[in-house]
């Protein structure tokens, strides 16, 4: 008799505007104006979706730090959260790895990064179609994998379902399951 495989939800959120980049050294930007009324919409969305959540890992650097909190304000139950500063401007590679730590207990994970890293790592999990075989959704998942290439706005937030354990986590493990941005 084998185990089910494990449904995981891996949320991923681009932190939201920041000043431009000659405002302050890379680490130390702070949101914009735009960004302070991005990222409460992006954690409005997060509370009505009806996703939970276990666990937010979040870079250190202030704009992503100032996008979660701005985010979990708006949730009635927000996660605890761990900072890490090997998320801060991390490829998709080394997002991977560092989620692959992600003890099992936790089954909805959400993420705050930065581009190019959480978007390639969004394409790379959702990849052409997931590893998890066809679905009655199939049309709606390419059409969600056709907008998570086409790019990842400021405050955008995917969510991918998964199977299986964090650390065998790599490209088209997933499922695209929602894309919001707040132009949407």
């Amino acid at each position: 008799m084998t185990a089910t495989p494990v449904e995981r939800r891996l949320v991923l959120v681009r932190h939201a505007k920041s000043v431009p980049k000659d405002a302050a050294p890379d680490f130390d930007r702070a949101l914009a104006e735009r960004g302070r009324h991005e990222a409460p919409r992006a954690g409005e969305w997060l509370a009505g979706s009806g996703y939970p959540l276990g666990l937010a890992l979040c870079s250190s650097a202030l704009r992503t730090r100032e996008t979660w909190q701005l985010m979990a304000s708006r949730l009635s139950e927000p996660p605890p959260v761990i900072y890490d500063d090997r998320l801060y401007n991390a490829s998709a590679d080394e997002l991977m790895a560092v989620l692959g730590e992600t003890d099992d207990s936790v089954t909805d994970l959400l993420v705050v990064g930065h581009n190019p890293g959480i978007h390639d790592l969004a394409v790379a999990l959702c990849g052409a179609g997931g590893k998890g075989g066809r679905s009655a959704g199939d049309k709606d998942e390419k059409g969600l994998r056709r907008r998570i290439r086409e790019g990842f706005p400021t405050a955008a937030v995917v969510v991918v379902a998964l199977t299986g354990q964090w650390r065998e986590l790599a490209p088209e493990a997933g499922r695209p399951a929602a894309f919001w941005a707040p132009r949407d």
